[in-house]
């Protein structure tokens, strides 16, 4: 199992969900586990997927991600679970 975050951050809009999960199926990424909210009209989502069975580079998945954040007028960034735990340890 290869376990990374993903985040989406930025105004609430429809839709936004769907075309992340739909890109994350798409690429054989599976959610493990998902938290989202919204607060004041600002969305804010992050989930832990397992990227083990990607067939394309994990950088390439994290620039896509990233391009489909612009179109969808959010933040989306992802990053592999022990780089996310050692940037976030106080």
């Amino acid at each position: 199992m290869k376990k990374c975050i993903v985040t989406v951050v930025g105004k609430d809009t429809v839709g936004i969900i769907a075309k992340v999960c739909t890109y994350l199926a798409d690429n054989q990424i599976n959610i493990l586990d998902i938290s989202q909210t919204i607060v004041q009209g600002y969305f804010n989502m992050m989930m832990v997927v397992d990227a083990a069975n990607i067939k394309k580079d994990f950088a390439v998945i994290c620039d896509e991600l990233e391009e489909l954040g612009t179109e969808i007028g959010v933040a989306i960034r992802c990053q592999r679970e022990e780089i996310f735990e050692k940037m976030h340890r106080l």
